[in-house]
């Protein structure tokens, strides 16, 4: 074993400190907001909780599922995540499948379009004039059809498709089986790392998403989580009509918390469980462009 010099040992030790900084930085907003979440609400105001809950109690949180229009706002994320992302799956799979076949005429030009789009758009007037065209203003199925296809996702799963052996492909062929069969049968399971990639991709984006929905949603029943936590916090119009009774333990500033918080759970609960296909599945994409 090589030993190494006082000056790899310098810059090892000024690694480990700059990374271990860097995940406080990191860290320590996202804990924040959860131990304000379950502290009383004067010692979040008085500024007395850093670094652990302060009498800790679950006033605010309790308080947060009374809000009006909060469970249908939850369970309207969840419906446009879960829906969106399966429709986004479905035709980010299929359309970046067929552009990787190079016996399609015009797959190199179809995939330019596509490419085009991640620098240039319409812009917000004329894609809302559209959806208002298309009878898609104040509806659910604007936000699950309208935004179903990432130029990104598209590229990265067409360049996986690209890296699989071709001569699956015959073998199946010569075995009778169809085009659907192959993508379905064969193609997808063997897709699995980069199909997890992008299905994590899409659920966040989704489940993160507010501006159109801000745009495009009217009614209070149909907004998701996103647009209610805005409307708490930068409009403040659901905390006017928040009364704090003076014995209760919680603030407005611990109930903004709670609903940051409970909104933030979903995405630290689903993420441990795909993180392990994201080298593997982008690497692999990666390696035909």
């Amino acid at each position: 074993m090589l030993k190494r010099t006082k000056g790899e040992k310098v810059f090892n030790a000024f690694n480990i400190a700059f990374l271990i900084l860097l995940c406080i930085i990191t860290i320590y907003p996202l804990y924040y907001v959860f131990i304000c979440a379950f502290s009383d609400g004067a010692a979040v105001v008085s500024g007395d909780v850093l670094l652990y809950p302060v009498k800790p109690t679950l006033s605010a949180v309790r308080r947060v599922f009374k809000i009006e229009y909060f469970l249908s706002s939850l369970g309207n994320s969840v419906f446009y995540t879960v829906a969106g992302t399966i429709v986004s799956i479905i035709v980010t799979t299929m359309g970046s499948y067929t552009l990787s076949r190079k016996r399609v005429i015009g797959r190199h030009a179809m995939g330019l379009f596509i490419s085009f789009t991640m620098w240039f758009s319409a812009g917000i007037i004329p894609a809302y004039l559209n959806f208002d065209s298309l009878n898609l203003i104040n509806t659910r199925a604007s936000l699950i059809f309208g935004f179903a296809v990432n130029a990104f996702y598209v590229i990265l799963m067409r360049s996986y498709f690209d890296s699989l052996p071709v001569e699956l492909e015959e073998a199946a062929k010569m075995d009778g089986m169809g085009d659907f069969g192959i993508f379905l049968k064969i193609m997808l399971p063997m897709s699995t790392p980069m199909l997890a990639t992008i299905v994590l991709y899409c659920a966040l984006d989704r489940w993160n998403s507010y501006f159109w929905a801000m745009i495009l949603l009217k009614s209070e029943k149909l907004i998701p989580l996103q647009v209610l936590l805005r409307k708490i916090i930068v409009d403040m119009q659901v905390l006017d009509t928040l009364d704090v009774p003076s014995n209760m333990d919680y603030s407005r500033e611990t109930v903004i918390y709670a609903t940051i918080a409970i909104s933030i759970i979903p995405s630290l609960v689903v993420y441990p469980f795909i993180q392990k296909y994201f080298v593997k599945g982008i690497t692999i994409g990666s390696v035909k462009g």
